[in-house]
């Protein structure tokens, strides 16, 4: 039998350790993917991988290859995520909220304020890699709602975890009327920072319709909307509040919902423990991967149901995003 080809531990490091941010789970160095929607009857676009070819691989034998993943496995299990986790909320005084909002007013606003933003001074290839996969989310969930049956011209508009307003102001452009909200103080002005120059640069007689900005969690939000988006939000939510937010979002909306989030399978899921082994300063939040299951569940209690998909991933970000409506006949 010819030697097995396997990388390196170090370079299995440089593979799979995080980078950026909680949602930036990276993907080996050489793979390439598309983004695409996938709408019922269609087959959806599929994620090409390339692996890195053999060649820059140093050959193992089948003992050594095998003595290599076993001793990645027992780091992998050895590697407590909890721990670090209960440290980062203890240290913010509360639970994840508190992490969460603590993260994005101080260090987490500055980084991905230079993330969302457009200069490419002082941004590094790992972020500006982030900003083109948060772009492509943004493009989707646009070309989505372009393509629903209601007009954004004066629909109501909810934007659950705004961020820098990247969603909320092009809606605000189409004429929607929109509520960006987000836990983050520093966030929320900085999108009203960004929508008032958005607003300047209008021509005379534009649609733009002002967001309305307000700095509130998820769980406050109140009123009633004929559109609920939360885009990159629900990594911050383990599985039972994820579910627990997706009902209370929906009770938000009247025709459409739509939703993105890190999905959990195996392969991501693996990633993100070895990921776990490499800490860094910027893995700052608790990150919890979804199952499509999970999400469909939560959105069949609430009454609605999946009509489009779509699957964005880049090299350190990815993300499923689900578009649903009300199930006929539920309340």
């Amino acid at each position: 039998m010819p030697p097995l080809r396997a990388p390196t531990m170090a370079r299995a490091a440089v593979y799979t350790t995080p980078l950026s941010h909680v949602y930036s789970l990276p993907l080996a160095q050489h793979s390439h993917w598309r983004v695409g929607l996938i709408r019922p009857g269609r087959k959806g676009v599929t994620p090409a991988a390339a692996l890195p070819p053999a060649a820059d691989l140093a050959p193992l034998s089948l003992p050594a290859a095998a003595a290599a993943a076993a001793a990645l496995a027992a780091a992998v299990s050895l590697s407590d995520p909890e721990r670090r986790r209960r440290a980062q909320a203890e240290a913010a005084g509360g639970g994840d909220k508190e992490a969460v909002r603590a993260y994005f007013n101080s260090t987490g606003f500055e980084r991905w304020r230079k993330i969302y933003g457009s200069a490419t001074d002082g941004v590094n290839r790992v972020q500006l890699d982030i900003r083109d996969g948060h772009a492509q989310t943004v493009a989707a969930t646009l070309s989505m709602l372009r393509d629903s049956p209601v007009p954004l011209a004066g629909a109501t508009v909810c934007d659950a975890g705004c961020g820098t307003g990247s969603l909320a102001i092009p809606l605000a452009a189409e004429g929607a009327s929109v509520l960006a909200s987000d836990i983050s103080a520093a966030m929320v002005a900085e999108a009203q920072r960004q929508a008032q120059a958005a607003l300047a640069a209008q021509p005379t007689g534009s649609a733009f319709d002002m967001p309305r900005f307000e700095v509130r969690d998820l769980e406050s939000l109140e009123g009633r909307y004929d559109i609920v988006v939360c885009l990159d939000v629900l990594i911050h939510y383990p599985r039972e509040e994820a579910q627990k937010m997706i009902r209370h979002l929906a009770s938000l909306a009247g025709k459409r919902l739509l939703l993105s989030f890190a999905p959990k399978t195996f392969y991501f899921d693996f990633l993100k423990r070895v990921g776990e082994l490499f800490p860094g300063p910027s893995k700052a939040t608790r990150a919890y991967l979804h199952s499509e299951r999970d999400i469909e569940d939560a959105l069949r209690q609430a009454g609605w149901r999946v009509t489009n998909r779509g699957f964005i991933s880049t090299q350190f970000y990815f993300a499923k995003l689900f578009e649903a409506v009300p199930i006929a006949g539920s309340p």
